[in-house]
């Protein structure tokens, strides 16, 4: 689900295949796997065995473990996999609980809560670290991704972070910056809806023109992610982190890493020139940006593969 206004960054609020890409395809395996449930996904081997995993948690919306949803085919996080595979990196990633209850047939709006997506990421590396196979587990979380994994980071037993593309300030604060740059007129009445929707859980009076905001159905769910502040929550994290962003990047703009690095100094922090939100090396211009979230024959961002391989392979 997007807003109904048009903005520019592209907000996905929570709604309601192969291409081979730049690497060759040198796996010991890959295997489908059930954790719970609520989620499934892919586990990707490199040719050589590895002690190192990284699990790799999506973006918001009905996202699928390769990084598409129904109308957006790019296949991001398949080709981030398959790059890790070439250095040595083990990698698991997910289906959104969303995409598994649509499919189900037993998607409620309504009854969705922020931190369910928690639970699916810290019942992912429980499954793993009981598992035993590796020793060294790290998380890379992709934009809504980044902010469950810095939760589920501190709920569990892990080797390092790897914030990809992710905000540095609450949900509310990061739309109500968006409508200030693009329908100013908007501004104060999205920050009195969403003041009276985390003082009282729900809001009533608000612009007809915010209403795929507001809806009743989808104020639970935005209530819940309210809550969690990105900035707030990496500055809690004890293991090693690397913020990493694009910058080209329409959706999440360079200065919210920089928040982040703000709240975490000791976190590493590094800018991929060019690349924007799913991965790939584009243009200022916004219409070959938008082009990139379908295509599955663009290569994703070496430079990313060599930074966050990099980080999880240092001695």
């Amino acid at each position: 689900m997007q807003t109904s206004l048009k903005l520019k960054l592209l907000v996905p609020i929570l709604c309601l295949l192969v291409q081979t890409g730049v690497f060759s395809q040198n796996y010991s395996g890959s295997s489908d796997l059930r954790i719970t449930d609520m989620v499934y996904g892919t586990l990707l081997t490199p040719e050589t065995p590895t002690s190192k995993l990284a699990i790799i948690i999506p973006d918001s919306g009905p996202t699928d473990r390769d990084g598409n949803q129904q109308m957006m085919r790019n296949n991001s996080l398949k080709l981030l996999a398959e790059g890790l595979a070439q250095e040595g990196v083990a990698s698991f990633r997910y289906d959104k609980r969303v995409l598994t209850l649509l499919k189900k047939n037993a998607l409620q709006e309504d009854k969705l809560d922020f931190t369910m997506f928690i639970d699916d990421a810290v019942a992912v590396i429980d499954y793993f670290n009981k598992q035993g196979r590796f020793k060294e587990v790290f998380i890379i979380g992709h934009g809504q991704g980044s902010l469950i994994g810095m939760v589920a980071t501190q709920q569990t037993a892990t080797s390092g972070f790897i914030s990809l593309t992710g905000a540095g300030q609450s949900i509310d604060q990061s739309i109500i910056n968006q409508i200030a740059l693009q329908m100013p007129d908007l501004k104060d009445k999205a920050a009195t809806a969403f003041k009276t929707l985390k003082e009282k859980g729900k809001v009533k009076d608000y612009s007809p023109a915010l209403g795929s905001i507001f809806r009743p159905a989808v104020q639970p769910f935005m209530a819940s992610w309210m809550r969690y502040n990105p900035s707030e929550e990496i500055a809690k994290l004890k293991i090693p982190v690397i913020i990493i962003d694009g910058t080209n990047d329409l959706q999440t703009s360079p200065e919210e890493a920089i928040k982040l690095q703000a709240a975490l100094p000791a976190a590493s922090l590094s800018h991929i020139e060019g690349m924007n939100h799913v991965l790939r090396i584009t243009g200022k211009d916004n219409l070959e940006n938008s082009k990139t979230y379908n295509n599955t024959a663009l290569p994703i961002a070496s430079a990313l593969i060599d930074t966050v391989s990099a980080f999880i392979n240092r001695e």
